[in-house]
């Protein structure tokens, strides 16, 4: 198990592009199985590449703790519904914010193994795959938030 620091908001990787995977190496097998164990220590959801410092289009996500997906190159090529609720990111820890997203998405990715498949995501799936995509381009929640950010321990509190 190799933990990654997370970089956090401020850091400049965070707003650059990524690059496309063109080959699976050892290596970024490798960052694949960082980048898990890392975001299953944090209590986090989902994780992409340049989170961990690293400008490659990969992210992984696990919404359950027990269907963990690895996205190469993905791409989001169909949306629809709304979905209003809060959002975190272990980027910008401590904080929340209400985010609207799309409630289904279809992505078309590479998985560990460059092999292309689809998946139709509805709900915090969708969420986070909105979420972790919108990394790769460069972009935070932070942008999307409406209204101000919340310290996390107030917004559980206001659900009690």
């Amino acid at each position: 198990m190799a933990l990654r620091k997370i970089r956090e908001i401020g850091d400049d990787v965070l707003m650059k592009v990524c690059k496309e995977v063109k080959e699976m190496t050892p290596r970024t097998k490798l960052l694949i199985e960082d980048m898990f164990d890392t975001m299953y220590e944090a209590n986090g959801v989902g994780l992409a590449a340049p989170q961990v410092g690293v400008l490659k289009r990969i992210v992984v996500i696990d919404t359950t703790g027990e269907d963990p997906y690895v996205f190469i190159n993905p791409r989001i090529v169909d949306r629809s519904g709304e979905q209003t609720g809060y959002e975190g990111c272990l980027s910008v820890p401590g904080k929340t914010g209400t985010v609207t997203r799309p409630n289904y998405v279809k992505v078309v990715a590479l998985d560990e193994n460059m092999k292309p498949f689809e998946l139709e995501a509805t709900e915090l799936l969708a969420r986070a795959v909105c979420h972790e995509l919108d990394h790769l381009d460069g972009h935070l929640y932070t942008e999307k938030v409406e209204g101000e950010l919340k310290n996390t321990e107030d917004v559980y509190e206001d659900e009690e």
